[in-house]
């Protein structure tokens, strides 16, 4: 969104009004007995405080009504057991966002092939840049047409998402092959028919791998790093953070999230590609969240090769593998396709020829060769990995949720052992 400076005050005002309003609301909601929440009375309380505060009445009626809304079906999806519950929303931990549940405020009209304008409540007409077709004009209807919007910031500015409502046919069942991937750091995503998914374009320096930053970004970026740790250094314990260190801050973030958009734009265009051109998608059911677990130890019993596992975690973390599942599960779903998770143990280490696991067949992080006499095969380790997650996939080996937890499920009718 292209704001003018006084626009952006009045959004950033309307974002902390609707973050305030939410923790208001969760104060007078956990305080109350149980007897006397209800939705009619936090709307009755929510109309009261407008009413009583004045900086809370920039936030537009309809804003707030989604508040409410919006906490209360945080509150059901803890009953059923989805997510946690609602917690306080800290000033500098939280996205910053406002709901503008009502498409027919929008008024959005297209003045450019890359521009269009678009009414914000309380905020006045805005130029958005039009990264993608929308109802708009004639081409609106009761069947495709904008249900909403949600303003949120990051480091690079304010954003504009809009809710579209749409009707679309059935998928027809994808007829494309197989396919099993193995997630890595090195290779991020590796196929088991060889067609491997990398991010070559970006270049990659010695210490900082697949930072998805250019050379020279990644020299300011380090700049800045070490910018920020100068003046840091002259900062008193309690003390207030600078204006100046505040914006080194703000610039270090701009890069990073610009570092981020990059990688979700690849991830956006792999998986997609992946999803039209293959049927069903197998893929190891990892615990990210125990490889990541630092190795730091205790002082009786200190962890070994600390920094390396430290940055490792990094390289894990950047690479992002349950986003990419989670594109990957509903893309396939629209395309007809399915996927499909297998037990993780042992993938790296089995031979995906012979199916033998012999001690030593992982020499280093891209080769693998089979120590069974009668086998020998040699190859890429990403692609033996891959391999086997098809093969497993194959002879029924498919974790499937049940009561909270993994279970393997095994086909009736096996296929041939061999992994193709």
């Amino acid at each position: 969104m292209a704001l003018t400076p006084a626009q952006v005050r009045l959004v950033d005002d309307q974002a902390h009004a609707a973050r305030t309003m939410w923790n208001c609301l969760h104060d007078w909601w956990t305080m109350l007995p149980k007897e006397r929440r209800s939705l009619a009375a936090a709307d009755a309380a929510i109309r009261r405080a407008r009413k009583e505060i004045d900086w809370l009445g920039v936030l537009p009626v309809q804003a707030a009504q989604a508040v409410l809304k919006t906490y209360f079906q945080s509150w059901k999806n803890c009953w059923e057991g989805r997510t946690d519950a609602p917690n306080f929303k800290a000033r500098f931990r939280t996205v910053m966002s406002v709901d503008v549940p009502q498409g027919r405020d929008l008024n959005i009209t297209r003045v450019h092939r890359n521009w269009g304008m678009v009414n914000i409540p309380k905020v006045g007409r805005v130029r958005f840049r039009w990264t993608k077709d929308l109802p708009v004009g004639k081409r609106a209807n009761a069947d495709n047409r904008i249900t909403g919007a949600r303003l949120v910031k990051d480091p690079l500015g304010w954003h504009i998402a809009f809710r579209v409502q749409t009707q679309e046919p059935k998928p027809v069942p994808h007829t494309g092959p197989e396919v099993g991937i193995d997630a890595g750091v090195t290779v991020p995503l590796a196929l088991s028919d060889g067609n491997h998914r990398t991010h070559d374009q970006w270049k990659s320096t010695k210490n900082k791998p697949n930072t998805w930053l250019t050379g020279d970004e990644q020299a300011k970026l380090l700049r800045l790093e070490r910018r920020a740790a100068q003046r840091k250094q002259h900062r008193r314990p309690g003390e207030r953070t600078s204006n100046r260190l505040r914006t080194t801050y703000d610039q270090i973030a701009g890069l990073r999230a610009r570092a981020k958009r990059r990688h979700l734009d690849w991830q956006h265009r792999t998986t997609t590609a992946i999803a039209q051109h293959y049927s069903v998608v197998v893929v190891e059911a990892l615990q990210v969240t125990n490889m990541v677990k630092p190795a730091k130890g205790t002082v009786d019993e200190p962890g070994k090769n600390v920094a390396q596992k430290s940055g490792l975690n990094r390289s894990i973390s950047q690479e992002a593998w349950g986003r990419t599942v989670g594109m990957l599960t509903y893309k396939l779903a629209s395309h007809g396709g399915t996927l499909h998770k297998v037990p993780a143990p042992g993938t790296s280490q089995r031979c995906s020829a012979c199916g033998f696991t012999t001690p030593g067949s992982r020499e280093n992080q891209a080769l693998f060769v089979c120590k069974n006499p009668g086998c020998g095969w040699s190859g890429n380790a990403d692609h033996n990995a891959a391999r086997n997650i098809l093969h497993l996939y194959r002879m029924g080996h498919v974790l499937i949720p049940a009561a909270g937890r993994a279970v393997v499920r095994r086909a009736k009718r096996v296929k041939p052992t061999a992994a193709r």
